[in-house]
């Protein structure tokens, strides 16, 4: 697959870390960092509350904003819950979903990931949607399997135009937070199937032109080498976006 068809992004989640006040701060270092023309698109996912002061700091930057969660639901009896067009209101333009710690902490499965897609992806959000095995998984040689599955069940019934909307990250299970990484072969291999799953749902075209990011204790010091595998778009990255010249490292690695 040639890269060329399809974008390079590098998308930090600060999960439920910083506060409303370290957001200027670290915007203004972000951006001094990255300039007008960064080397990929750049996507910063904070908690709600942080949103409109994210946006607000990035607007007319390269630098986008994202939330970490939304809700299936376009409004209505929902307590605690944020919607698609209430997320798009307040400056996101991205969303992840599906993260691991909200399938654990929360129960979610893969249904409830493709109904929570389609909500996004209708009120105009651009959607990173992941996927990822456990350690026991894999070690029964079932990782493949259970990605496949993920991707068919929350991707189902998506149409083209909503897919070129859509970005996969593989994030094992096994290597968030915990500093375990996939090796460069091992994320490469599943990238490339995540890839082939795709082109078997909506053909080669379509596949070509997703972007895949690998996500799970991606740092500077391994970044260079985990996105120089040609299936590799970019990454989800946890920790180390919290500090932005750490954040900024790995972009720059995405350039290299």
């Amino acid at each position: 697959m040639n890269r060329r068809y399809r974008k390079t992004i590098i998308a930090g989640n600060w999960k439920m870390n910083r506060d409303v006040s370290d957001v200027r701060p670290y915007g203004e270092a972000l951006l001094a960092l990255a300039g007008k023309k960064p080397p990929c698109e750049i996507v910063v996912c904070t908690p709600f509350l942080m949103i409109p002061a994210a946006a607000e700091v990035f607007r007319g930057s390269p630098v986008a904003v994202g939330a970490q969660d939304v809700s299936e639901a376009d409004n209505g009896a929902r307590t605690g819950e944020v919607s698609a067009s209430q997320l798009a209101a307040a400056g996101a333009k991205y969303v992840i979903i599906g993260h691991s710690e909200r399938r654990e902490y929360h129960g979610e499965d893969d249904a409830l990931v493709g109904r929570k897609l389609k909500t996004a992806l209708r009120h105009g959000l651009r959607a990173i949607v992941c996927v990822g095995e456990r350690a026991a998984q894999r070690e029964k040689g079932a990782e493949f399997d259970v990605v496949r599955r993920q991707l068919r069940e929350a991707l189902y019934g998506l149409d083209l135009p909503q897919l070129k909307n859509t970005v996969i990250a593989y994030e094992p299970v096994w290597a968030i937070g915990t500093g375990n990484t996939a090796s460069p072969l091992q994320a490469e291999e599943m990238c490339r199937d995540i890839r082939l799953t795709l082109r078997d749902m909506f053909g080669a075209a379509a596949a070509r032109g997703t972007s895949v990011l690998y996500g799970g204790s991606m740092k500077p010091s391994n970044a260079a080498e985990l996105l120089a595998r040609p299936d590799i778009d970019g990454g989800l990255i946890g920790g180390a976006s919290l500090n932005a010249k750490d954040f900024y490292e790995i972009v720059r690695a995405a350039e290299q």
